[in-house]
């Protein structure tokens, strides 16, 4: 399959629009083409006149580990150009900023996740774009978690920095897709193009989203393989708790882990209460201790969700509901147990991080209701999915 910014390099035709105009590049470590030129290297060599460059969360390099770091501006020492940062001083593009370049193109490895900032990223650069005049291209990559919708829509008044939207935790959609989604909800007048793919099959085996001939690069420093995309929409919930989402280990976000529970007396509530739920993907208790980071150097007990070899059901696994579901059993076991962390989660102060993780109370008053079921739950979320499966239709284009 073509990803867009290999098309775009391909095809003299598509590029013809660009000619003449100033062009910046929304880009990250993940940017690359099918050669692993990166993006800018790519695009100038094609004789686009490249003006400046802007980074999502975790920098242009890349090279910032944990959430909440912010990056600097600076200038490309090969380029001599300006590299703007969309995590530091500023979320959303400045007049200054915008007045760099006539066309962005944004080529950002996504994970199909809504807290997964990179598209509240893509919503900030359209609405700005819209404001100053200017064109935005996405040249489109794959969700590599395929089409599948999952967890509770973000509510109303919920919005922020990993809450672009009201759309369900595993949204299914392309940053493509999800631009033309942007424009619809918010109105924006903005003139906006699509470098679609070609040959994408996002429910085809063995990568169900991801193209198993492609190779993999990290979109964020704890993002290092499918396996982990595949849990994260469930896993990245871990940042709301105490519990160690592997951060400091060489699996991190897949696998949940503490020094004070019994990972495999956790296991077995989970299967007592929903057996149905882990279907798709295997469980396995383990020990780990983090190098950095929640627990660090410290020894914990934890379970690995293995969403990949022969047991892995793409269309069966639900992570969202394999999470919800170790919270769950965790208060069953634990009743008093300090599961959730209290702090200004990616700046949102006032509400627990568990919270604007979920885009609502929604997940933690079920988690901490002794009296309320899977079933319950079940019921919040499918009503949420099977909304949300109709209004995105319009939007996908493959």
């Amino acid at each position: 399959m073509t990803f867009g910014i290999d098309r775009l390099l391909a095809d003299p035709a598509l590029r013809k629009p660009l000619e003449g105009k100033r062009v910046a590049l929304l880009a990250h470590p993940a940017s690359v083409t099918r050669d692993l030129t990166h993006s800018v290297d790519a695009l100038i060599a094609a004789g686009l006149n490249v003006t400046a460059m802007f980074g999502p969360q975790h920098g242009v390099r890349g090279d910032l580990q944990d959430n909440m770091e912010e990056s600097p501006d600076f200038t490309d020492p090969t380029y001599c150009i300006p590299v703007f940062s969309l995590y530091g001083e500023v979320r959303r593009p400045t007049g200054q900023s915008m007045g760099t370049f006539d066309v962005m193109l944004v080529d950002l490895q996504d994970l199909g996740t809504r807290i997964y900032t990179f598209i509240t990223t893509l919503r900030y650069v359209l609405e700005a774009a819209a404001e100053h005049g200017k064109a935005v291209w996405v040249l489109d990559r794959p969700n590599p978690v395929g089409r599948p919708v999952e967890g509770l829509t973000l509510l109303p008044g919920w919005e922020s920095f990993v809450g672009a939207g009201p759309m369900p935790m595993r949204h299914g959609l392309t940053m493509g897709e999800l631009g033309h989604w942007f424009i619809d909800l918010l109105k924006l007048d903005v003139e906006y193009r699509v470098i679609e793919m070609e040959g994408w099959q996002p429910d085809a085996a063995p990568g169900f989203g991801w193209p198993t001939d492609r190779v993999w690069i990290n979109p964020s420093p704890n993002a290092p393989n499918v396996m982990m995309a595949r849990a994260y929409p469930g896993t990245v919930m871990l940042e709301g708790t105490t519990l160690s989402e592997g951060r400091g280990t060489t699996r991190p976000l897949e696998l949940f882990g503490a020094p004070d529970i019994d990972a495999r007396a956790v296991v077995a509530e989970m299967r007592r209460l929903a057996p149905d739920w882990l279907a798709g993907a295997r469980l396995r208790d383990i020990w780990f201790e983090p190098t950095f980071h929640k627990h660090v150097k410290t020894l914990c007990n934890g379970v690995q969700i293995h969403a990949e070899g022969p047991s892995y059901d793409h269309a069966a696994f639900r992570p969202w509901r394999v999470q919800a579901l170790a919270f769950k059993a965790i208060r069953a076991l634990y009743p008093d147990y300090d599961l959730w962390r209290d702090f200004p989660y990616e700046y949102a102060f006032g509400k627990l991080p568990i919270d604007v993780i979920n885009g609502g109370p929604g997940l933690r008053l079920w988690t901490d209701d002794a009296t309320a079921t899977p079933a319950d739950l079940n019921v919040l979320a499918a009503a949420d999915e099977e909304a949300w499966e109709q209004i995105r239709q319009p939007y996908l284009r493959y």
